[in-house]
């Protein structure tokens, strides 16, 4: 339903795409974006600039239920484009911008966008896929024109500042999302209104927000957390930073300049920032948390991270892509854990709001307390499917639970503890290992960076124990590393190969791909 008219226009229910607007009505001086260079957006700016973009989209034939691809670093473009789609009720399709031209082309054939936008960069790249991709009438470059591609500037310029009325229904699809891969071939997660309406709430509450913000988010815009942080910063009406790519010097120049009030980060980014030789020289005073998730942390890291920012720390975990925030370590339960239970510090804390969860065998059945089990959940922010799979939609969307795949025990105070994903876990001789166990304590060894832990397969055992490690600048003695293990695992869980490599393969988000480690590992024993 398009209706043009102001005066006819009523909307039954407020929608994300409102969100802008009534920030804008509330604060339109307001900076709704600040980028690298310090200048800064207004709310009232901001909404003019993204009804003019959806107004030229319209113009274009791009409409409620049409499919937006973008293949970009991060900009203010991004995040007008993703607001334009909101209130247009179109579908924006964010690409992993790190992946190969092959790879996106296959992800452009399965989601046939009408519209291509893409920073400088990949102009190359869209040059070359648009005319295997017959669906795309619409192609445009957030830094300017060039080889045949229009501006992104000139497209804001052709529309008028007229706010758009679509009719958004809670369960049309406002973003299609293509898993990382780090399991095998990306899923397509069509994620509708209902959707991000709740997650923006529940991140509201969950991560402690307050109303006069300044906060930074590191994961790209591509990744779920990135896109809820900017919607859940414009309806609660404070700045976002925007910056185009993690970079440890900018980020820390802005983290010690007394206005930024917080940012999201994965380990790896935070383990950078405490290794980087600027880290001491600044003042965070201004900080009032670190949200961190998309991996484990091992408790020395965080001890570490927790004492040099001295300031609030959330833990936040979920299969978020697909079904939201699932659980919750607090700012609170972060104090406790310094001041009496430090055990607390691998924990992943407590259900999320309004998440009902539960640790189930793989029957459903609810296992006892202290028993590992799949995590499961119910909640609003939950996708409605795979994209043209349904047979992996009704595996992991089961009478109203979400199955994600992720292991984990829980204490008798309800706090989680993750043991993997099912496809990790390690089956040696009969006796079920998880790799997070372990982990947890090599990663505990001074001079261990980073640390993944995998199963490969052994005609005795079924399967035995590797450890793939980087180091600090240490040099790590394998002798001493299994000896350390020793002291603190039962024998069948200590590696029984320790392997240290320069980097690890790493995904996007930070996360360590351990399907590639295992290719890597089974290549390797040929």
């Amino acid at each position: 339903m398009n209706v043009t008219s102001t005066s006819t226009w009523f909307a039954p229910h407020t929608q994300v795409g409102d969100y802008l607007r009534l920030s804008a009505q509330r604060y339109p001086d307001r900076p709704c974006f600040v980028f690298a260079d310090g200048s800064e957006q207004s709310f009232a700016a901001t909404n003019s600039r993204v009804n003019r973009l959806a107004d030229a989209l319209r113009a274009h034939g791009i409409g409620k239920g049409d499919r937006v691809a973008i293949l970009a670093t991060d900009c203010g473009g991004y995040a007008e484009l993703l607001l334009s789609c909101m209130k247009l009720g179109a579908t924006y399709v964010p690409l992993n911008n790190r992946l190969t031209e092959s790879e996106v082309h296959t992800l452009l054939d399965r989601a046939e966008p009408k519209a291509l936008f893409v920073s400088d960069r990949y102009v190359d790249s869209a040059r070359a896929l648009t005319p295997r991709t017959p669906s795309v009438r619409l192609t445009r470059c957030f830094d300017g024109g060039r080889d045949g591609i229009g501006a992104f500037e000139e497209l804001v310029a052709e529309g008028s500042d007229i706010e758009p009325q679509v009719l958004v229904e809670p369960d049309d699809i406002l973003g299609l999302a293509f898993t990382s891969g780090t399991t095998g071939l990306p899923k397509g997660v069509q994620q509708p209104q209902r959707m991000i309406k709740s997650l923006i709430v529940n991140m509201s509450i969950d991560y402690e927000i307050m109303p006069d913000e300044f906060r930074y988010t590191a994961s790209p815009t591509f990744h779920i957390a990135g896109q809820g942080m900017i919607f859940m910063h414009v309806w609660r009406g404070f700045p976002t930073l925007i910056l185009p790519q993690f970079q440890p010097d900018e980020v820390l120049r802005w983290m010690q300049g007394g206005r930024l009030t917080g940012c999201f980060l994965v380990p790896t980014m935070i383990s950078t920032l405490l290794d980087h030789p600027d880290v001491t020289n600044g003042d965070y005073t201004a900080l009032r948390s670190i949200i961190y998730g998309g991996s484990p942390m091992s408790p020395s890291l965080l001890s570490e991270a927790m004492e040099r920012f001295d300031c609030g720390f959330i833990n936040a975990f979920g299969a978020a892509t697909e079904g939201g925030l699932q659980s919750v370590l607090s700012s609170a339960d972060h104090r406790r854990a310094l001041r009496e239970a430090p055990h607390l510090l691998g924990s992943l804390g407590k259900p999320a709001f309004g998440v009902d969860l539960k640790i189930v065998d793989e029957t459903g059945a609810e296992v006892a307390r202290g028993v590992t089990g799949e995590v499961i959940t119910r909640s609003d922010p939950v996708m409605s499917g795979y994209l043209g799979m349904p047979e992996q939609t009704a595996r992991a969307l089961r009478d109203g639970w979400f199955w994600g795949g992720d292991l984990a025990r829980m204490d008798d105070e309800g706090y989680l503890y993750l043991a993997g994903r099912r496809t990790d876990m390690i089956i040696r001789g009969g006796e079920n290992i998880y790799p997070v166990e372990i982990e947890t304590v090599l990663a505990s060894f001074p001079g261990v960076a980073q640390v993944a832990v995998i199963g490969r397969p052994d005609p005795h055992w079924g399967e035995i124990v590797v450890a793939y490690l980087t180091a600090d600048d240490a040099t790590l003695d394998p002798d001493e590393l299994r000896r350390h293990c020793r002291e603190r695992l039962a024998a069948y869980k200590v590696p029984e190969h320790l392997e240290v490599v320069p980097e690890m393969p790493l995904n996007a988000s930070g996360k360590i791909l351990k399907r590639r480690l295992r290719q890597q590992d089974r290549a390797a024993q040929r």
